[in-house]
């Protein structure tokens, strides 16, 4: 990316890109908004790091306009919910390291059935979502994901009276 500040990169789009992306960020659609960044600005030198950080000023300057989609299911008594209408008897409740470009490192609580076996992801604690459930609770060296799955997979396992596994908590991907 060339120095210019996302301020600069915004003002030098055609209006109807700017019109184009201020849509999809007030759908909270990141992606497509970075993506018309990108396309519009790539020939005069914007890279994909700067195209996000002139999506995120838009965000920023939308605020509360911005209509965010809800977040992940965190409550026990919904996701026990969910874990009662799986096919097959709950056997263990397990917390899973996943992960990709976007979202960086996530956790997966799954419920783990028997007859007939399965796996099933019951919901999925993003970063972002961790620490707005954290609040000012300080998570120390370990990520925050991890922090609110131990606590809510613990708390769902004891509900349903099975074990609650996560393989390595302090180590994502692993």
């Amino acid at each position: 990316m060339t120095d210019l500040p996302p301020a600069d990169w915004w003002s030098s789009l055609p209006g109807d890109v700017r019109d184009q992306v201020d849509g999809h960020v007030l759908r909270d659609a990141r992606l497509p908004a970075v993506q018309a960044v990108l396309e519009a600005g790539r020939a005069r030198g914007l890279g994909l790091d700067g195209a996000q950080f002139v999506v995120h000023e838009r965000y920023l300057h939308h605020g509360d306009r911005v209509a965010r989609r809800p977040g992940p299911v965190l409550d026990v008594e919904s996701l026990a919910v969910r874990a009662a209408g799986l096919t097959g008897r709950v056997v263990a409740i397990e917390a899973v390291w996943d992960g990709d470009t976007v979202h960086d490192w996530f956790v997966d609580l799954v419920a783990v059935t028997a007859e007939p076996a399965g796996e099933h992801r019951l919901t999925t604690i993003p970063w972002g979502a961790a620490v707005r459930r954290l609040g000012d609770e300080d998570p120390g060296a370990r990520h925050p994901s991890a922090v609110v799955a131990d606590r809510i997979g613990g708390a769902l396992a004891a509900r349903l009276s099975v074990p609650f596994r996560f393989t390595s908590p302090d180590i994502p991907g692993n």
